[in-house]
């Protein structure tokens, strides 16, 4: 089994009346060849939302412009967790979505806490527009009636002022001619521009680190320390959780040196919600004997910076993990580097080998492709961290 797996996500523009991208929606793909999603269920959602900020990066996928997700009712009533910033994501009202007064309310309250919502496919019925009050904009479907029919929708809209009209499914040129005479202000469609495909390498989180990290997170007295350490055991949830301090919706631009940093400054709550969606997206496990690898280098790398006096040992770690991680995924180590949130001293470390860290990294590579330094001592003691930290039994 590959270490890492293709993830890809469909990413759609949204473009304002002057024609220039405004906005991306982006969307469920399970396969390089997928033409539309296989699925819109709550595990596309939160693969969606997971692989857009922790396996691309947000900004990589849409820059500076606003994203929309697809939200199904476990999202929107609280039963599965949103887990960014309120105003940073544009969360779209899926049609299938039942609006009973558990929407209607999780509604108000969504945009009470600073949400942009959309009502995605408004036909006007009655519990649709329950829902109006509480969004910011609700997508037209150019194809769905006649003019007379759109017409009353835009001013059924329109009573509420804050209200901003995205006209959907524009397929030919006269109906983009038709929705920009009706003042739409966003437009989304084929005759526009498709669904773009976008695909990166990602690590298989193990299922069996983010069971353990949901079990101490979990507690009541969090221990920071064992959570650290079981985030540190597995490399894919690892670099997640780092992305997830450097996505652009926590508003965090402070580098950090460890994993430990990197929890302190994303917060308990928000790691917890990160292994949540985890787990709910269920990506596939990853080859574990490729994975200890990773964690062996990156223990060694930490032994011997504490044996040298080279450097604080959770950074000398986290080093060797980040260079395990750029080799599993193959590419330049910087396109990894450049995503996340570090302090100079461990990105120029991990790039370019320079600094006391980049001697340590430089020498455990080299006796693990079979080089003269002398590590044994070093490569012993990780294996045996390694193999009794990954062989713990289940937290009760």
């Amino acid at each position: 089994m590959d270490s890492t797996s293709p993830v890809h996500i469909g990413r759609q523009a949204l473009y304002d009346a002057q024609g220039h991208v405004a906005a991306y929606e982006l969307l469920f793909r399970d396969s390089p060849h997928a033409m539309e999603a296989a699925a819109r269920d709550s595990a596309a959602t939160s693969q969606v939302i997971v692989e857009a900020f922790t396996a691309f990066g947000i900004e990589e996928l849409v820059g500076d412009k606003r994203c929309f997700i697809n939200l199904t009712r476990e999202f929107l009533v609280g039963e599965l967790p949103l887990p960014f910033e309120p105003g940073t994501v544009g969360l779209e009202i899926l049609p299938g979505v039942d609006v009973d007064d558990d929407v209607v309310a999780a509604a108000a309250a969504l945009t009470e806490s600073g949400h942009r919502l959309a009502i995605d496919g408004y036909t006007g019925d009655a519990a649709g527009a329950r829902l109006l009050p509480h969004v910011h904009y609700v997508k037209i479907d150019m194809l769905a009636g006649d003019r007379q029919r759109i017409r009353g929708l835009i001013d059924q809209c329109r009573r509420i002022p804050r209200i901003r009209l995205i006209a959907q499914r524009i397929e030919t040129p006269e109906l983009l001619d038709l929705a920009v005479r009706h003042g739409f202000q966003l437009f989304q469609g084929h005759a526009l521009s498709r669904p773009h495909l976008v695909t990166t390498q990602a690590l298989n989180p193990t299922r069996l680190a983010r069971v353990r990290l949901l079990t101490e997170l979990a507690a009541e007295d969090v221990d920071l320390d064992r959570a650290v350490a079981t985030i540190e055991r597995d490399p894919a949830l690892a670099v997640r959780i780092l992305r997830g301090v450097n996505a652009a919706s926590n508003g965090l631009k402070q580098p950090v040196s460890s994993i430990f940093q990197a929890v302190v400054l994303l917060g308990v709550p928000q790691v917890r919600q990160w292994a949540t969606l985890m787990m709910v997206a269920d990506l596939a496990d990853g080859d574990e004997s490729i994975l200890t690898d990773a964690v062996v280098r990156a223990r060694m790398c930490q032994t011997v910076a504490e044996r040298r006096g080279a450097g604080a040992g959770p950074t000398a770690f986290t080093v060797g993990l980040l260079s395990a991680i750029g080799d599993l995924i193959g590419g330049p180590v910087g396109a990894l580097t450049d995503q996340l949130p570090l302090t100079p001293e461990v990105a120029e470390a991990v790039v370019h080998g320079t600094g006391d860290l980049g001697d340590v990294l430089r020498d455990v590579r080299t006796y693990q492709r079979g080089g003269p330094a002398d590590l044994h001592g070093d490569l012993l003691a990780a294996l045996s961290w390694t193999n009794g930290s990954l062989s713990e039994p289940s937290l009760q």
